[in-house]
Order: structure tokens, then C-alpha cells, then sequence
């Protein structure tokens, strides 16, 4: 057995060195991200240098969801892991209650966090975010129950943003954003906000400002890094634990592989998966299907065909399986059991594509990308490996294990079917979102 369990941080890990963050392998090109950024402050904030305190940098990565494929919604649990792809930051604190984003790639904008109300204009927008973020974080919402946070006014602050977290990558370049700007509020005004209630203020920043029904299964697993396990039922709040786990002790890459296709007309496909699982909840009388097996399914059966219909039940029917192939997943961690761990991937996928049916949309039948993957992958491996659908479905991303001598021959089959640049060997990330205690120190480390 090996113990692959590691402490859950419990404050925002503070690196003197980006080596520790990235490794030496490219510490100069990652160096060079961060001095981008700082130069970057006096052309897009002119004339605001006298109003800021010192620079400080910040980063919060990717992830990728390892097992628990919509589980997340209905208080099931989730096995998440953070990557080597991040959101970076340079800060400068203010002291007026302004908070003045760039973000390369899409623009700038600005906010006074002393408002703090919803503004329906703001909906779907970056701005949104950072209201909601603003808000949960000064009221406390999420602040630990045995020593709530009293409301707080904040500080302020400018930043400029990059980020390698390819949109629409299903690697969640929206919750390293939010966990990203969550940590620089936290940490400008002095809150000491924990990584879970960073977690939690971007998932109600998303649900309440931004308008979006997501879980919190992203959040998390960048906030806190590593793998992540996530257990969110029960009434006092999601329990997790962190642990090591590196596909590369056992000679696999791990691989997603973007299909294209976009995820804009797709709001209702999504929504419809946590709605129709919690109709047939209601049907047992609870708001979600945490606690509801596949015995209990079956005894009602007839009773959720005829009042939510055949999907509704398959959904549930995958949920009851589903939230229990984390727990497995772990303990095969432990036991240092690739074959045990690649069985239960093949599992979560071949349960996510016939009952959750999240691998292709019914609006647009020409497009089944992530079918195609899904085929030309396994065509490929001939048994090695694993693949399933990755993260929400229908359109986005799938997610293989290969064996590591064979990544550069999978990356150009699969390229030859979906483009250039759309396959993405990862890295699990030790570390979730980070504060660098002496960015001038850092970038100088060469």
C-alpha cells in the first residue's frame, strides 16, 4: 500500500521560487510570463503607479476531472486533479476600492467592489464574476463555520492576466479565473480566505452573478491542487482530501484531446442533466439523488418512466454507479493499481456515453466529435490505456491515458483527424492556487 494522501492547505500556499511552482525545465520561459505581466501594469493602468503598493504575482491552474462525470450536482463524489496549465497575475493593492482587471487576449475592465449587488447587465460577463467573487468573499458566506468572517470592506487592487488554460479546453479556464481573482481579493484585503471558500465564492459568483448552474467540482480542484478527492454530500459542506498521483510512475501520459465543436448553444443540454436527475429525487421525496442506489431505482422504475421519462432514469441510473467509482479510484491509488484504476476509467466512460448520453448532442447530429475521439482512441490503444468523455460533454474535450512511448505517434493519429494543436499532454500540478512571497526575488532566480 502506498499512503498517497497529502494535508489539505488550509491557507494560500506562499512560494519564494517558481522553480518549486514549474521546475527547471522551462523556469525561463515561465519567468518570462510573469515579467510580460509586469511591464504590461504601466501601459494599461497609466497614471495610477502613485495609488498602488508593490507587485505581487499569483497562479492557479487548470484541471482535469478524473472520475465522477456529473455527480458533482447532485452532492455525489468526484475524484479532480489540477495541471501544469495555469492563470497567472501581476498585482498591485489600491487603496480605493477599485479593482482594475487586464486580461490579455480579452480586454480590461473595472469595478468599485463597494457595490456589491447583482447587476443583470453583467450576466455571462467576466465583470459578473468579479462582483459575486467580491461579494461572497466580503460578506464571509463561505468563511469556516467555527470562526465566521464578519463583513469586510476591501482594499482594492489592479491586475493583469494571462492565462495557457485554453478556453473551451475542458480544463476549466473559468474557475482558474475565478480562483485566481478570488485569491487576489483575499489577499489585498487581508482575509486570509481559506482555498475551499475561494472554491466556494467562485461557484456562487458563477451560480448567482455570472448565471451558470455549475457544480463545484472545478473550483476546488484548482484552489486546492493535486488530486482532489470530493465528497460533496452530507449537510455541513464538501469534505475533501488531497493525495499524489502521477500517471508517469506507470509509463502513461496523461492526454485530453479537443474535438472543436462550441459550447454557447449547449446551456440547455447541460442544464438538463442535474434537472432531470433531481426530478427523479423528488420522486423519493429529496432534493437531490445523494443516498438513491440503483435498488432504489429499480423499485420505482415505473414510476420515473412514466413521470420523468427513459433519459431521466438512465441519468439517475449513472449517477447511483458513478459516485462510487471515485472511492474505487483511490483505493486503487493506494494499492499503486494502474490496471484496477484504467478498468474503472473504461467504467466512467462507458457509463457517461450510455446512460448519462453526454457524448453527443441531439441538436446537431453531424457533429459527434467526441464520439469520434472516443473510436480513433481506442482504435489506437488496441487495449493499452484508457479514454473516456472528459468534464460536461456533448461537445469539448476526451480524456486518454497512452502509454508514454507512444504519446508523439497518438498525438500525430489524432491530429491528423482534428487539427494541429489539439492534443494536450498534462501534468498533474502539486499546487493549487499560489501567492509568490518575492516576485522580484523570483523572476531573478536564472
Amino acid at each position: 500500500m502506498n499512503d498517497t494522501r497529502k494535508p489539505l492547505p488550509t491557507t494560500i500556499p506562499i512560494l519564494s521560487s517558481l522553480a518549486d511552482l514549474y521546475g527547471k525545465d522551462r523556469l525561463n520561459y515561465q519567468i518570462g510570463r510573469f515579467e510580460n505581466l509586469s511591464r504590461a501594469m504601466d501601459k494599461f493602468f497609466p497614471g495610477e503607479g502613485r495609488r498602488t503598493g508593490t507587485e505581487s504575482c499569483f497562479s492557479a491552474p487548470g484541471r482535469t476531472e478524473l472520475c465522477g462525470n456529473h455527480t458533482d450536482h447532485n452532492k455525489g463524489r468526484v475524484l479532480a486533479a489540477s495541471v501544469d496549465m495555469d492563470t497567472i497575475a501581476v498585482v498591485r493593492s489600491r487603496d480605493d476600492g477599485r479593482a482594475l482587471i487586464h486580461s490579455a487576449g480579452f480586454g480590461g475592465f473595472e469595478l468599485n467592489l463597494s457595490d456589491l449587488d447583482i447587476q443583470t447587465h453583467e450576466r455571462n460577463t467576466s465583470k459578473g464574476l468579479v462582483r459575486g467573487l467580491a461579494a461572497a468573499l466580503a460578506q464571509g458566506r463561505f468563511s469556516a463555520m467555527s470562526s465566521p468572517r464578519k463583513a469586510t470592506r476591501l482594499m482594492g487592487f489592479q491586475a493583469c492576466v494571462a492565462s495557457l488554460v485554453p478556453p473551451g479546453s475542458g480544463l476549466s479556464s473559468s474557475a482558474a479565473f475565478e480562483v485566481l481573482i478570488a485569491a487576489i481579493i483575499s489577499a489585498t484585503s487581508g482575509l486570509e480566505a481559506s482555498p475551499t471558500e475561494l472554491a466556494m465564492a467562485g461557484q456562487y459568483a458563477e451560480n448567482e452573478y455570472f448565471g451558470k448552474p455549475c457544480g463545484l467540482m472545478d473550483q476546488m480542484a484548482s484552489a486546492l491542487g493535486s488530486v482532489v478527492a470530493i465528497d460533496f454530500g452530507g449537510s455541513s459542506g464538501p469534505k475533501a482530501q488531497t493525495r499524489r498521483f502521477d500517471p508517469e510512475n506507470y509509463g502513461l501520459s496523461l492526454v485530453i484531446v479537443s474535438t472543436g465543436g462550441s459550447h454557447a448553444d449547449l446551456t440547455d443540454e447541460y442544464a438538463a442533466i442535474p434537472g432531470e436527475m433531481k426530478a427523479v429525487a423528488s420522486l423519493f421525496g429529496r432534493p437531490v439523488l445523494e443516498g438513491i442506489g440503483q435498488s432504489d431505482l429499480l423499485a420505482k422504475a415505473a414510476d420515473i418512466r412514466s413521470t420523468c421519462g427513459d433519459r431521466a432514469f438512465l441519468r439517475a441510473w449513472h449517477f447511483a454507479a458513478e459516485t462510487k467509482r471515485p472511492l474505487a479510484m483511490a483505493e486503487a491509488m493506494e494499492k499503486g493499481d494502474i490496471g484496477a484504476f484504467l478498468s474503472i476509467v473504461r467504467a466512467s466512460g462507458n457509463s457517461s456515453w450510455k446512460y448519462l448520453q453526454n457524448v453527443q448532442s441531439s441538436k446537431n447530429p453531424r457533429e459527434q466529435g467526441i464520439a469520434l475521439a472516443l473510436a480513433l482512441t481506442e482504435e489506437f490503444l488496441h487495449g493499452e490505456g484508457a479514454a473516456r468523455v472528459h468534464g460536461g460533454g456533448f461537445a469539448g474535450t476526451v480524456q486518454a491515458y497512452v502509454p508514454s512511448a507512444r504519446l508523439e505517434a497518438y498525438k500525430t493519429f489524432m491530429e491528423d483527424a482534428f487539427g494541429p494543436s489539439t492534443v494536450f499532454p498534462l501534468k498533474i500540478r502539486p499546487f493549487g492556487v499560489i501567492y509568490i512571497e518575492n516576485p522580484k526575488g523570483a523572476l531573478d532566480e536564472r
